[in-house]
């Protein structure tokens, strides 16, 4: 049974009211528009004659009811707008209903109205829409935050919680009209990209989701089961083997943007789902790819900020290029003060250990060396950068160096301490791949849960030759949150990844009044607490029974003193 808030009740029983009266609440028929908010705020002053005929509609979102006028404000996708409501304006017979109950009584914050009318100044210098036609659009039943704005901007009571934010993106985007832009900024960084690639005349293709290999990088997979072919099936954690079958089947450039699924933690810069763009170009290698992202980066930040210089938090990072390259040995030296080019995997353990870096028995040796340079290197990495090089054990799907033997030829862009791209010269020598395939086999069966599975249909494509390649794929996520200056993934998603939400609580007052206490002082003695209550002896045991009952707080004894701990 769904429990309602007073509110909640009272909106529910204005829908009955508005529909009594003949009003359906929720009209099937389409209302015209023909201006936007933005549009009218933008060009009223210099065309008001262009203005005297207006249709618009949107959320109220202010109501102040003056007598038989009242003004209000709707917001539609671009902005608010003010609007005059006259009561003998959108009545103009004997019957006031749709004034005295339905606009006064029966409407409130959230519901959605279509207005028709004209543009004018009010005395105070705010443009304003004089409403002659007013319809119902949709009621709103459940009431929406509300958030306070005082003349200078500044927002008081605001819906800030970032996992109510997340979990209802809906009101977020609602509330707080400035988050639209983060996504308005992501589609164009897409766009963009999109574009640069089809100047280009590479072609934007779509591979299977599904796929009954999981391939083209070192992670862990999503399985589910097709009942009719009765088989296992993944969801892909990378498009890569599917898009150079494309190469080897006669095109010269390919590209896809794409959600990829991995099985793994969650973190400020994790998502289980992500979006990620992958390209691969025919006759190309790696050291053509470094200036063609540092040519597309370029255009990218320059159409999103009319500038290649990007203040992320404290810093400004340059995008134009040329970009530092650094070798991945090169690197570690450089920032760990030691050489691993010569180490095998033992020694390699050894550094860990000393580094105070934990390392398990399933990791080989690309592992180990992955794993200081995470640890060690990625965070001083904060105007792009190029890392080259890589070891063979860390790329399975990469050509060895032409110059370097134990190399191969690979980079990674790193922005701000964090990965965004990453490129091959790829390897189209099909047994050469067939055996870095075996040594991953190996590398699974000492239990590591990532390494890449045997794809005997990719090594066939490539047995029939593919001309020599350079791929690239780019985090589309984490590039939202540096053009934007985000520091989570959440806030560049639309529909982050949750935790199953926690079914509401009915507390009584006294229990509220506790609850609210504790989550304010933390951590929260007991004595302390139990003095801010005022509640009486007995009052207090039988609240405190009531929230340990159900599962709300808890009590722990530290030392001699008692805290009350509120459940994860």
């Amino acid at each position: 049974m769904q429990l309602l808030s007073e509110q909640e009740i009272e909106r529910r029983k204005d829908r009955e009211e508005l529909m009594q009266l003949g009003i359906n609440p929720y009209p099937a028929e389409a209302f015209p528009i023909n201006v936007t908010s933005e549009d009218i705020h933008k060009n009223y002053e210099n065309h008001k004659t262009d203005y005297k005929d207006i249709s618009i509609a949107g959320r109220l979102m202010t109501i102040r009811i003056m007598g038989s006028a009242s003004f209000a404000e709707i917001q539609d996708s671009t902005g608010r707008l003010q609007i005059y409501v006259r009561r003998d304006d959108i009545c103009p017979g004997e019957d006031k209903t749709l004034y005295n109950s339905v606009f006064k009584k029966l409407l409130g914050i959230g519901d959605f109205i279509g207005v028709k009318g004209y543009i004018f100044t009010t005395q105070t210098g705010e443009i304003s829409l004089h409403v002659t036609e007013l319809k119902v659009l949709s009621k709103s039943v459940k009431p929406l935050p509300v958030v306070k704005r005082d003349e200078e901007g500044n927002v008081y009571d605001g819906f800030t919680d970032p996992e109510m934010r997340y979990r209802q993106r809906y009101v977020d985007l609602t509330v707080n009209p400035e988050v639209k832009q983060t996504f308005i900024t992501r589609s164009k960084i897409i766009s963009t990209m999109r574009r640069y690639f089809d100047d280009h005349g590479w072609l934007e293709v779509e591979t299977p989701i599904l796929q009954a290999v999981h391939g083209g990088a070192a992670a862990r997979p999503f399985q589910t089961h097709h009942n009719t072919l009765d088989m296992p099936l993944f969801l892909r954690i990378a498009n890569e083997l599917y898009l150079k079958r494309l190469i080897v089947g006669g095109f010269d450039g390919v590209y896809e943007f794409g959600k990829m699924f991995r099985n793994e933690g969650m973190d400020r810069t994790h998502n289980p789902e992500f979006t990620s763009m992958e390209i691969y170009v025919a006759y190309k290698d790696y050291i053509w790819m470094m200036e063609m992202v540092e040519d597309l980066l370029e255009k990218v930040t320059l159409a999103i900020h009319g500038d290649t210089k990007v203040k992320v938090g404290e810093k400004e990072i340059d995008f134009a290029g040329p970009y530092r390259r650094l070798t991945m040995y090169d690197s570690i030296k450089e920032y760990a003060g030691i050489d691993v080019s010569k180490m095998g995997e033992e020694e390699l353990r050894k550094v860990c250990t000393e580094l105070g870096i934990e390392v398990d028995d399933s990791m080989g040796k690309g592992k180990l060396i992955d794993e200081i340079f995470g640890e060690k290197v990625e965070e001083h990495l904060v105007q792009p950068t190029y890392i080259t090089d890589y070891p063979i054990e860390m790329t399975p799907l990469a050509k060895k160096h032409r110059t370097e033997p134990g190399l191969v030829e690979r980079f990674e862009l790193f922005v701000n301490g964090k990965e965004i791209a990453n490129a091959y010269t790829e390897l189209n020598d099909p047994i050469d791949q067939r055996e870095r395939f075996e040594d991953q086999l190996k590398l699974a069966e000492r239990g590591d849960d990532e390494a890449m599975a045997m794809d005997e249909d990719f090594l066939r494509s490539l047995e029939y030759g593919m001309p020599p390649t350079s791929g690239l794929g780019i985090g589309i996520d984490r590039l939202t949150m540096l053009l934007t200056n985000k520091t989570t993934i959440q806030e560049v998603l639309f529909f982050p990844q949750m935790r199953p939400e926690k079914k509401q609580v009915e507390m009584t007052e006294e229990e509220k009044m506790i609850f609210e206490l504790v989550k304010g002082n933390q951590p929260a003695l007991l004595p302390e607490i139990k003095g801010m209550t005022d509640l009486s002896n007995k009052k207090w045991d039988v609240a405190m029974k009531g929230l340990s009952k159900k599962g709300v707080v808890s009590v722990r004894k530290e030392g001699e003193n008692l805290f009350i701990d509120l459940a994860e």
